[in-house]
């Protein structure tokens, strides 16, 4: 940005096609009202469904008490492994192994540390988050994601015990083809829909510069 954006009004910036810079504090409140308002939505919702089969009121109780137990000691070990992560991993270690120019190496470690771990799917999640903020290529992440929910080191080695090496080799094999394609379609997808404001808000300052010819 030039120095004498600095001096332009918000307005005259916008008309001129200065970028924008989002306030930090108010992405964590939009963020924060978003969560809040998706959780009371889910327990009224909740509370609808109980009120109309209170039938269904131990299953639910139940179900929800035993997660919430495992989330609470899983949590703890998640918060501490992400803070090694931050402090440990630099942004060019990230971009380097899984950025957008780490290619077919990028994919089959995405594969290797999806497949390494064997917790809840939802451990992974700020991981994923933490990744992609270091630079992490969305196709790595979505490779990632999904080799941690279909494959298992250990489940591999208990599947070719009772299927067999051509069953477990084939299933294998489609798997991870198909999960390369789905990260990059994802990522297109992803790449595509943020490319179309930029593009719009373009059209609309060339619009108003035109009319202020």
């Amino acid at each position: 940005m030039k120095k004498t954006d600095k001096k332009l009004s918000p307005e005259k910036k916008f008309k001129a096609g200065v970028p924008q810079k989002e306030n930090p504090a108010s992405t964590y409140w939009r963020v924060f009202f978003r969560d809040t308002l998706f959780l009371v939505i889910v327990l009224a919702v909740t509370l609808t469904l109980l009120t109309i089969f209170p039938a269904k009121r131990p299953t639910v109780i139940s179900v929800s008490k035993k997660f919430f137990v495992e989330l609470i000691l899983i949590l703890p070990a998640v918060m501490v492994l992400m803070g090694l992560f931050s402090v440990f991993v630099s942004r060019e270690m990230v971009v380097k192994y899984l950025g957008r120019s780490s290619g077919l190496k990028g994919f089959l470690l995405a594969i290797f540390f999806g497949a390494l771990p064997t917790g809840p799917l939802y451990v992974a999640f700020p991981l994923a988050a933490a990744l992609i903020k270091k630079g992490a290529r969305r196709a790595n992440i979505v490779i990632f994601l999904s080799a941690w929910a279909c494959i298992k080191i250990p489940q591999e080695m208990v599947e070719l015990q009772f299927l067999g090496l051509k069953f477990m080799a084939t299933r294998l094999a489609l798997i991870i083809v198909f999960v390369i394609f789905m990260g990059l379609m994802i990522e297109q997808i992803i790449d595509w829909t943020d490319r179309r404001p930029e593009e719009s808000k373009g059209k609309g300052q060339q619009k108003v510069r035109g009319k202020g010819r």
